[in-house]
């Protein structure tokens, strides 16, 4: 609940870009799906610019048009990836092949970045 008020109460001033830096990272994982939903549906509605920060590659693929991979220290940007999947977007894509194929390759950018 208290997420969902941080999210009321950030709209209430509207903003023209929304920060959100893990705000889902303590939920279990019903909830945290359950409020992915919900912030689709707020996106669809407002057509805000969110810029969120997360390190779930799943949750990324899932709410993101652009996916920006960030390097080890220094911190810097290694990649940019555009999303391929049309809005509205619903849990059906999660298992699909595509999905599942864009979460290996992040997860390779990932692992490179690690192991370097």
């Amino acid at each position: 609940m208290q997420q969902r008020v941080g999210i009321a109460r950030a709209l209430a001033i509207e903003p023209e870009i929304l920060l959100m830096d893990e705000p889902f990272g303590a939920l279990d994982v019903q909830t945290r799906d359950i409020l992915q939903d919900e912030l689709l549906s707020i996106w669809n509605r407002e057509q805000k610019t969110v810029l969120f920060v997360t390190h779930s590659i799943e949750e990324a693929i899932y709410l993101a048009d652009r996916i920006v991979v960030l390097s080890q220290r220094p911190c810097q940007i290694d990649q940019m990836i555009e999303v391929p999947f049309d809005r509205p977007r619903s849990e059906e894509i999660k298992p699909t092949p595509e999905f599942l194929k864009m979460r290996a390759e992040i997860w390779r950018l990932l692992k490179k970045g690690i192991e370097a």
